[in-house]
């Protein structure tokens, strides 16, 4: 579980096939000597297991079903990552309730200034557009961010220049595929309408 505030932006500096699926060495500045082998972290919102470490970097296996849903596969060497470590009992949850499940990838269609901040426009696949509502939360590449216009299947979020200097938001070309959670809560709401309210499953 995590909180979607990123705690460092890394860098794949390593890939590399395995059985069909893909190992990927991330550089960091993270304790990586308070991370164990088999804890999760989050990189650009996707729950990963570190499967090994080094001083200052770590390697997590990816898999099929993984590189499907997300913007994984599009990786390269040098590519930015947002990260967050799992949470601790006891930890602040100081953003919002992120399982590092991710329901699937956005397109960010426009960026322009707002204020001091950044408005960024999304479409979001259909299938998961029903789970966005304004004031909702969404996870972005892992970031926990507050929804505040919603269009049919497009949204936008408002980015202060504080996280637009400490997460990969403010990288972000338009066009690109970003990876996106919807808040955990409204998925079982979806699932529930999906089946009509008080009828039995």
């Amino acid at each position: 579980m995590f909180t979607g505030l990123v705690r460092d932006i890394g860098t794949v500096v390593r890939i590399a096939p395995r059985d069909g699926a893909a190992l990927y060495e991330i550089s960091t500045s993270l304790p990586l000597n308070e991370v164990a082998i088999g804890a999760s972290v989050a990189c650009a919102g996707v729950c990963l297991t570190v499967i090994d470490k080094g001083a200052k970097s770590f390697m997590v296996e990816v898999s099929n079903a993984t590189l499907d849903r997300t913007t994984l596969a599009d990786w390269a060497v040098g590519q930015p990552i947002n990260l967050e470590p799992s949470l601790k009992m006891g930890d602040e949850i100081g953003g919002h309730l992120v399982t590092g499940h991710v329901d699937g990838v956005a397109t960010l269609d426009k960026i322009f200034p707002d204020g001091a901040s950044h408005r960024l426009v999304f479409s979001a696949p259909l299938e998961i557009a029903p789970m966005i509502a304004v004031k909702g939360s969404v996870a972005i590449d892992g970031v926990s961010m507050t929804v505040n216009m919603v269009d049919g299947h497009r949204f936008s979020v408002n980015v202060i220049p504080h996280t637009w200097a400490v997460t990969t938001l403010g990288q972000t070309k338009v066009g690109q595929k970003l990876n996106i959670e919807a808040d955990p809560l409204a998925r079982y709401v979806a699932r529930r309408l999906e089946f009509g309210v008080g009828k039995e499953v």
